[in-house]
């Protein structure tokens, strides 16, 4: 090759391949590539690390209810907005928002099946809408899941997944939906009803401080965030550092606040045979 003349070599630009967005998964636990449709054959947990990644309400109903059993109530059902909620975003428009990227008409799926055979009422939460936050339709639509239970004489199984707790754009009407959930399901354990509740990562807030905290069975996902205010806000609030883990479902377990931490993939084989119990 010559300094200062034409060089002897030709270079050839190669168009750098682009790969299809969706084809790999970020785990955001190890950080690691995941191929997404060998994590969705594995119920969207990673198979390096066991990460526990979000699954949809419907993926849920899919995985807990036997095949062509689930008959869902109150489909229709859509908020309102009471406090004509403004913002850099209104209330109608997130509501619209969500609507349209999930499908559903608010975060919760309710309805009844059967689980292994066993027939049984279901209420599922969506973190993808609103972060699956309780408004007057999630409050709603969980009480007359549970009364539909109780009047059948069911057990009940509540799947909670909420970054939001209580919707803070519908204000108290929000918040008496915590009471109207609990109140529903004391005459369901009157009853003599089981009520399994299954949390899942985040159950926070006033979700967590209602129906979810209350099942006669509650277990957790692993490593699932799991509390009322968030860690950091407590350590702001107390000016201390908490425990490492803390709010995690192994901590909870260690001090008594849930019952048990399942993987998923087994979680329908310990709903039906927690049913089976109580019904021997």
């Amino acid at each position: 090759m010559s300094l200062f003349g034409k060089s002897n070599y030709t270079f050839i630009k190669v168009k750098r391949k682009e790969i299809p967005t969706g084809v790999w998964t970020k785990c955001p636990g190890c950080e690691s590539p995941a191929y997404s449709k060998e994590l969705k054959n594995n119920l969207n947990v990673c198979p390096k690390c066991g990460y526990h990644l979000i699954l949809t309400a419907l993926e849920r109903v899919d995985h807990l209810i036997d095949e062509g059993t689930f008959i869902e109530h109150d489909e229709q059902i859509a908020s309102a907005d009471p406090l004509d909620f403004q913002g850099p975003k209104t209330y109608k428009e997130k509501l619209k928002a969500d609507q349209e990227s999930t499908g559903l008409i608010d975060a919760v799926i309710t309805g009844h099946g059967q689980i292994e055979g066993h027939k049984t009422a279901l209420a599922v939460t969506d973190s993808r809408f609103i972060m699956g936050s309780m408004g007057s339709v999630v409050g709603e639509k969980i009480t007359r899941a549970v009364e539909y239970a109780t009047k059948n004489k069911l057990p009940m199984v509540i799947v909670s997944g909420s970054g939001g707790g209580a919707r803070m754009y519908e204000g108290a009407v929000s918040l008496m939906q915590m009471a109207k959930t609990c109140a529903a399901l004391a005459c369901h354990n009157q009853a003599g009803l089981l009520y399994i509740s299954v949390l899942t990562n985040p159950t926070m807030g006033g979700i967590m401080a209602s129906f979810a905290g209350i099942g006669d069975i509650i277990i957790a996902e692993p490593k699932a965030l799991i509390g009322f205010a968030g860690p950091r806000v407590i350590e702001q609030t107390i000016r201390q550092k908490l425990p490492s883990g803390f709010q995690r479902s192994e901590f909870l377990l260690a001090h008594g606040m849930i019952d048990m931490i399942v993987e998923r993939q087994d979680l329908k084989g310990v709903i039906a045979h927690t049913i089976e119990y109580a019904e021997n």
